[in-house]
């Protein structure tokens, strides 16, 4: 090795040396010691012991752990999926040419950069059982008969404008704004008119006493309600961000391919489905990967909600590696770190499996 390459070598290895020693320290070192104890009796206050695999044994007998990973399970892919479908969205409605675009660039990203601790307790807030959520659904059904009649008129005025310009052999679109304005303007006053007569009007109701957290419902007989309540948090501040990936792979897709579909007579929506869905697959590729590596270690939501909800609803095997380490009035540390093992090894199964089999040829380079 002559000695221009030698001090080239020398220099990478000096720029990349902080990185390197906090990658050895933090997560080498980290691993290999949590590997370790996860082999041994350890509660942080005596010497740590070996037992073998008795830790493992003893987490897959605990139905907390089962409960725990399926919880886990159910929140991965429900979250990823909805967060990544409501990303691609927002991220194609934000990459067109509308007036306000830096407002509203700015304000759907506002959740992703505010405290996931805020964001918890305004949800507990929001959910509760005598909450702004249920107040609002109190009055939705009581004004269920008014807001029936506007939609019925609205929608029946716009289907006759539509069908009278279509038989003067004029083109009309069932969502033409113009006609729209029309239907507005007639579901309005005739919704006005029937409520002064008195054929239709506010309901009474009683409240609506929907406990979103103290529960023990699932949805479906398979998703706790607590944990959907996390799932619906956890998306509304994830968004935000993985929006501004496809935003940034949309930006990226030649214009002349849509010129291009468009010519061939594609709708908006085929170019959505044949064009944008296809080119952004590289990007799709690493939103999953990352919400699948973010949602499998979800901790922090769970946390905030503390006793509100029943452990069994909520727990996470973050939480439980949490529980078991810190929580509980015995430090059980190598159960701990024998879970944080599990959820490492799962992790790196999934993102492995959605490599191999959900992924374009060009991400896998």
């Amino acid at each position: 090795m002559n000695t221009q390459r030698r001090q080239e070598i020398t220099t990478a290895l000096i720029f990349l040396a902080p990185f390197l020693v906090t990658l050895a320290v933090f997560f080498v070192y980290a691993f290999v010691r949590a590997l370790y104890f996860s082999f041994t009796d350890y509660n942080l206050f005596n010497d740590p012991t070996l037992v073998g695999i008795k830790n493992y044994t003893d987490i897959v007998a605990d139905s907390l752990f089962t409960t725990a990973l399926a919880n886990t399970l159910l929140f991965a892919f429900i979250t990823t999926f909805l967060q990544t479908v409501f990303a691609l969205i927002v991220a194609n409605i934000l990459n067109q040419k509308i007036r306000g675009l830096a407002f509203f660039r700015t304000a759907w990203y506002m959740p992703s950069i505010t405290s996931s601790a805020v964001i918890g307790l305004i949800f507990l807030w929001l959910l509760q059982r005598r909450g702004i959520f249920n107040y609002l659904l109190t009055q939705f059904l009581a004004y269920a008969p008014v807001i029936g009649t506007l939609a019925l008129v609205l929608v029946a005025a716009q289907v006759v404008q539509v069908l009278i310009e279509r038989a003067r052999r004029l083109p009309a679109s069932w969502f033409d704004p113009a006609l729209a304005s029309v239907s507005a303007l007639v579901a309005i006053a005739l919704t006005w008119l029937l409520t002064s007569l008195g054929v239709v009007g506010v309901r009474d109701v009683p409240p609506v006493d929907i406990s979103y957290y103290a529960t023990t419902a699932r949805i479906g007989g398979v998703l706790p309600v607590p944990l959907a309540t996390i799932i619906a948090q956890n998306t509304f501040t994830t968004v935000p961000t993985l929006m501004l990936f496809f935003l940034a792979g949309l930006q990226n897709i030649p214009r002349a391919l849509y010129e291009a579909a468009e010519i061939d007579g594609a709708t908006k929506v085929q170019q959505f489905t044949r064009v944008t869905v296809p080119m952004l697959r590289p990007v799709t590729f690493y939103v999953i990967t990352t919400g699948l590596i973010g949602t499998l270690q979800m901790f922090d939501q769970v946390a905030i909600i503390g006793a509100a909800a029943p452990l069994a609803q909520r727990i996470t095997l973050a939480y439980y590696v949490y529980s078991r380490a810190f929580a509980g009035g015995v430090s059980e540390v190598g159960l701990a770190t024998a879970a944080a093992i599990v959820l490492a090894v799962i992790t790196l199964i999934i993102v492995l499996l959605q490599r191999r089999f959900f992924v374009a040829d060009e991400a896998q380079t």
